[in-house]
């Protein structure tokens, strides 16, 4: 276990883990730690060939648009930079992108969508950061919405979420807002990580670990 200096095909990538070790710790196999790796390289070169991934790149794998500043991307790249160094190494990356997979703990992924909307990490979401995220998501949705709309679903999400009515949601509040609203979870899945290996089928023919028996 523990990172190490990898050198695949030539190439060096910082903080890159052993495959069997990194599933071990998340809802991943081998082969698909392995694809997600294949997947990786690609990202970390996409702009700068250092074998990690910057935010710039980060925005380009997601949104296919490196020139757009979007508050959803940087809020996400912010929680997968787990280092604070503004990169991202393939350790953090899998770890990261874990709490998206379909068979991830439901907690983790009320935890992460709770500190994705609480901008200044505060430890509470406020009124502000859910206005900010609101219109960043409505922004790359290309949805409109007059400002009226989006107070009125501030208000309204405040009025269910907001138990004690100091102005801001705690974890608690959020978790118990999440159980009634489960809708907002739906970011926090993405199917296709259930079987990365039918859906990059090419990354694991030449798989370098033999799988582990479950």
């Amino acid at each position: 276990m523990g990172c190490f200096q990898s050198k695949v095909g030539g190439r060096h990538y910082p903080g890159h883990e052993d495959p069997v070790a990194l599933a071990s710790q998340t809802a991943f196999t081998v082969s698909e730690v392995e694809a997600l790796f294949e997947l990786y390289k690609s990202i970390s070169s996409s702009v700068v060939d250092d074998g990690l991934v910057s935010k710039e790149e980060f925005q380009l794998a997601l949104f296919k648009n490196r020139k757009k500043e979007n508050l959803f991307a940087n809020r996400i790249f912010d929680l997968f930079d787990v280092k604070g160094k503004g990169v991202v190494d393939f350790g953090d990356f899998v770890r990261s992108l874990n709490v998206f997979h379909p068979n991830a703990p439901l907690e983790d992924k009320i935890n992460f969508s709770f500190r994705l909307y609480d901008l200044d990490n505060t430890g509470y979401i406020e009124r502000q950061e859910v206005k900010q995220m609101l219109i960043a998501l409505l922004c790359e949705s290309e949805m409109k919405l007059t400002d009226e709309t989006i107070e009125i679903i501030l208000d309204k999400t405040f009025m269910e979420a907001d138990l004690n009515q100091d102005g801001k949601i705690d974890i608690s509040e959020w978790q118990n807002f999440v159980a009634k609203n489960p809708s907002l979870l739906k970011i926090m899945t993405l199917p296709y990580l259930r079987d990365i290996t039918t859906t990059f089928p090419s990354f694991v023919f030449n798989s370098e670990v033999d799988e582990i028996a479950t």
